[in-house]
């Protein structure tokens, strides 16, 4: 009965928001309530709600600050040389914009962490995708994609789960998927160039006119103005484009505006590079890096106290919409786990699998961290499932360094679902609905995690 509860209450939370029918933050909160009622745990709702919250508390407060730090930084100017340099790359053109959102997400996804990586994507790419009216989803489905890859980085959080999960050495199950996530990655880029030819096509070819325009795009701070821009063969209004490479007429970002720091740019990059590395080597809890940073960057770019309450405030909207969504996503996660729906989901896909697939518990494991992962947290799968498969595929002969590589291929797929609170950071900043975003990325990303299971299983490395 659990294991028919927990699908039902999943696949219900899922289809209301993707038919929008409910807001994300209120399905995430109402439904698990009223499947826990009919669980007949109603009573014991509060504690699975706290045990929920004092989870993902320290995930908020990351979150929280991490939101308020690179906004202060994108504030005071020191992303607008990489915005200008992918602009400089992409001339206004949807293919090499989609395609730069890919390279651009899955450059910055080396520091290993989701959130970071959407909100410096985010803010350097959302000006170019609003003014040229393309669609937003894409912005968001390509960059979840590209960073789902690259989240199987030892530092990123599955593989090093999987490797003490199993008591493995991260390297041991990482270094030999490398050709198999590469492929994961090339086609995502191949993705992303079908889908900005599709954009190319569906808004035409752009050409320069002459008439000057003003035009205020907000993301976090600021906003730029520039020529006027027509499409032949297309319609909307005007967009800023650059005549050359060199041209940086369209900033994206305002270089006017009177949040910039220029005499203070190395030392932002020196503090960002030190919370960075500070984060990899794991001198301190994430939230507590990101607390300090946010601090020492209002301090020193905002000494006085008008100018850093309306930096907070700037941001607060921001703040508020991402933390809210985490403690509704609380909810959802308290209960599945409280009253053992998950566990009980788990064992029924595990007990499952035929006998005779025993010796292919590898490929099993991977086809089944792709629904699992985005089912449930990283922390319910690799602690809870996978040394059950482990044990599994041991009995066949099966070595627990391929159950372990086999697990990480979910990991595209993961970045999407409502459980990982870095995407409601992604959708969030670019103002997309979660059940919108749902829709367009789910067939795609399970569709790269196939390719890095093939790719596994074709060069003999799973």
């Amino acid at each position: 009965m659990l294991t028919i509860l927990g699908f039902a209450m999943i696949a219900t939370f899922l289809v209301l928001i993707m038919l929008k029918k409910m807001s994300p933050i209120a399905a995430l909160v109402l439904i698990p309530a009223l499947f826990c009622v009919f669980v007949g745990k109603g009573a014991k709702l509060g504690d699975y709600v706290i045990d929920g919250v004092t989870g993902l508390a320290p995930t908020a407060a990351m979150l929280m600050f991490a939101i308020v730090y690179f906004g202060v930084m994108i504030d005071v100017g020191l992303f607008d040389p990489v915005v200008r340099g992918i602009l400089r790359f992409c001339k206004a053109d949807p293919l090499r914009i989609v395609v730069g959102t890919a390279v651009l997400a899955a450059i910055v996804s080396l520091d290993g962490d989701g959130s970071t990586t959407f909100m410096i994507t985010v803010s350097a790419m959302y000006p170019l995708y609003k003014r040229l009216k393309m669609s937003l989803v894409v912005m968001t489905g390509v960059a979840a994609m590209a960073n789902g890859v690259m989240n199987t980085l030892p530092w990123g959080g599955p593989t090093a789960r999987a490797a003490t999960a199993l008591k493995l050495d991260a390297s041991d199950i990482f270094v030999p998927m490398i050709p198999a996530l590469a492929m994961g990655l090339l086609f995502v880029l191949a993705l992303a160039y079908v889908l900005g030819r599709r954009e190319r096509k569906r808004l035409g070819v752009l050409t320069l006119d002459e008439v000057l325009v003003e035009e205020t795009e907000t993301v976090l701070v600021g906003a730029g103005a520039g020529k006027d821009v027509t499409r032949a063969g297309g319609s909307g209004p005007g967009v800023d484009l650059p005549d050359e490479p060199g041209d940086e007429s369209f900033q994206g970002l305002d270089p006017d505006r009177p949040t910039l720091r220029p005499g203070l740019y190395w030392f932002n990059a020196l503090l960002t590079v030190a919370l960075l590395t500070a984060m990899i080597m794991e001198w301190l809890p994430i939230p507590v890096l990101f607390l300090l940073g946010a601090a020492l960057a209002l301090t020193v770019n905002f000494p006085h106290m008008p100018d850093q309450k309306a930096r907070i405030a700037a941001h607060a909207e921001n703040v508020l919409n991402v933390s809210g969504m985490v403690f509704a996503a609380a909810v959802f996660t308290g209960v599945l786990q409280g009253t053992g729906m998950v566990d009980h989901m788990a064992k029924w896909l595990v007990d499952n699998v035929p006998d005779g697939m025993g010796p292919h518990m590898a490929l099993v494991t991977g086809v089944l961290s792709i629904p699992l992962t985005y089912f449930m947290s990283n922390d319910g799968f690799y602690f809870g499932v996978l040394p059950v498969l482990a044990e599994a595929g041991q009995a066949h002969g099966v070595s627990a360094v391929e159950i372990a590589r086999a697990s990480i291929v979910g990991q595209p797929l993961h970045m999407s679902s409502p459980l990982v609170p870095a995407v409601y950071v992604l959708v969030g900043m670019a103002k997309v609905e979660f059940g919108d975003h749902t829709r367009f990325v789910v067939k795609w990303a399970a569709l790269t995690s196939l390719v890095v299971l093939g790719a596994g299983v074709l060069f003999g490395i799973i």
